[in-house]
């Protein structure tokens, strides 16, 4: 078993972001990702895999691993703020990169009001990239302190014994009142506390005005009927100018995206079900725009890039407001509208949370003060207003300074007002093989491979291995 204690840890290093091809070498070697999900359910079953695959290794593969080794520890870069400073790191996939330096901001703010903690912020990759690394990082009992992701990690975290609950913190936070209680569902497993809320957002369809006017469209779509006659209008493919982007891949971006379209069917996702009348009618909807004509694809996995909507080229794409800052500097039009309902309206509530990992008590207790300074309105005012993301703190939320702000982005009113129509991701344990079953039908129908019913079927039978 792991112990909280990282013995052996070098006090005052943090780990270069270029060593990451150490961790994707590690997790290539444990498999882990790739580990039937039953075997993941204790920590003795993994260490008996890695003592297993370990004694198998070849002496000149143990060679390369001693030899990257030693160029890690070369590159580690040892800083201080403070005489002895407690030195902690906190992972993330923030993007766009607008948004990290944003972060580097409020990091270095808190690291210079607190010269005893110094918080070091690596962006490790986005999420799907990430898993690999932070799974290798909690078997090699080397964690980072502090992770930001989304909560449907929460349940295979717990499994892995890596993060702390945060129960007895909380109750005597006196911040805690402040946060949003919608939120509270991607915070709690089984009423235990295992993250907090780092910013939240939503799903919406961000437009270009001018194109729609272009086409003659003077109102905004309400119903699954009125955006495909919508995207219809404003498609003509033979100036290459298209309705709608639709995210193709099978990460969690695409689920993310498509959810909302199941919700609005009617329909729920299970931990061990996936086909309903909802499911179909929702992946039958993205493919008769494709069939339509009147949207295309993103590129493999990269459904959050933007270059097609400001091109032009789109006239309609699933997004958030965390994508305002880089629309703005674009210099483009832009506005955004909910999404369009079928039975009933709905979106995805997306953000991230901050988990505190198993470390030492003094990291955690140090990680603690980060994870108050995160909730705090001044961090979540700022965070907001320089990207878009809405603030978990409600006194952020109504302070002048951030309503004086929504009054010069009406965008943002829009996510604000569908708030109350969002659902969360579940973050039970299985919550990864069930988007990873549901995104690989939903690939599968974007590309024609298979009808929806089909795709479904086959998903939910993978989950039964």
């Amino acid at each position: 078993m792991m112990t909280s204690d990282r013995k052996g840890h070098k006090r005052g290093h943090t780990l270069h972001p270029d060593h990451s091809y150490l961790w994707n070498l590690i997790s290539v070697i444990l498999q882990i990702d790739r580990l039937p999900h039953r075997l993941l359910r204790t920590k003795s079953t993994l260490w008996l895999l890695i003592r297993d695959l370990i004694w198998g290794l070849s002496s000149l593969l143990v060679g390369l691993l001693i030899g990257l080794l030693i160029g890690l520890l070369v590159g580690l870069q040892p800083t201080y703020a403070a005489p002895n400073p407690i030195r902690l790191t906190l992972w993330h996939g923030v993007n766009p990169p607008e948004n990290r330096e944003v972060l580097q901001k409020l990091v270095d703010r808190f690291n210079v009001a607190h010269p005893e903690i110094q918080v070091e912020s690596l962006y490790v990759g986005q999420g799907d990239q990430q898993i690999p690394k932070i799974l290798a990082a909690v078997v090699g009992n080397a964690p980072p302190n502090l992770l930001w992701y989304a909560p449907t990690l929460t349940g295979q975290l717990i499994e892995l014994e890596a993060i702390e609950p945060l129960d007895n913190w909380w109750s005597d936070f006196s911040g805690g009142e402040a946060v949003d209680p919608a939120l509270r569902s991607s915070m709690e497993w089984e009423d235990r506390l295992w993250s907090i809320p780092f910013s939240t957002n939503n799903v919406g369809i961000f437009y270009r005005p001018s194109l729609f006017a272009a086409a003659g469209i003077t109102e905004l779509p309400h119903t699954w009927g009125e955006l495909r006659q919508v995207a219809q209008t404003l498609t003509n493919p033979a100036e290459g100018k298209y309705g709608m982007l639709l995210p193709l891949g099978k990460g969690e971006w695409t689920v993310f995206m498509w959810l909302p379209f199941l919700w609005s069917a009617g329909g729920e996702i299970g931990a061990d079900h996936l086909v309903s009348p909802a499911a179909t009618q929702a992946l039958q909807f993205w493919k008769d725009l494709l069939d339509d004509r009147s949207a295309i694809l993103s590129p493999p996995e990269r459904g959050y890039e933007l270059e097609a909507f400001l091109s032009g080229k789109v006239a309609m794409q699933l997004t958030g407001p965390w994508t305002l800052r880089p629309l703005q500097q674009s210099g483009v039009d832009f506005s955004v509208m909910p999404i369009p309902s079928q039975r009933t309206p709905a979106t995805s509530i997306g953000g991230e949370n901050l988990f505190l990992f198993k470390t030492n008590p003094a990291e955690e207790q140090a990680a603690l003060q980060f994870m108050e300074y995160v909730l705090s309105e001044d961090f979540q005012t700022t965070w907001a207003i320089e990207t878009g993301y809405l603030p978990v703190n409600l006194a952020s939320r109504q302070s002048q300074t951030y309503r004086n702000f929504v009054a010069q982005q009406s965008v943002i009113q829009v996510f604000l007002d569908q708030a109350k129509y969002g659902r969360s991701r579940p973050i039970f344990p299985g919550y990864s093989r069930l988007s990873d079953a549901l995104g690989r039908a939903i690939e599968s129908v974007l590309l024609d491979r298979a009808t929806p019913e089909t795709a479904l079927q086959k998903a939910e039978k993978r989950l039964e291995f």
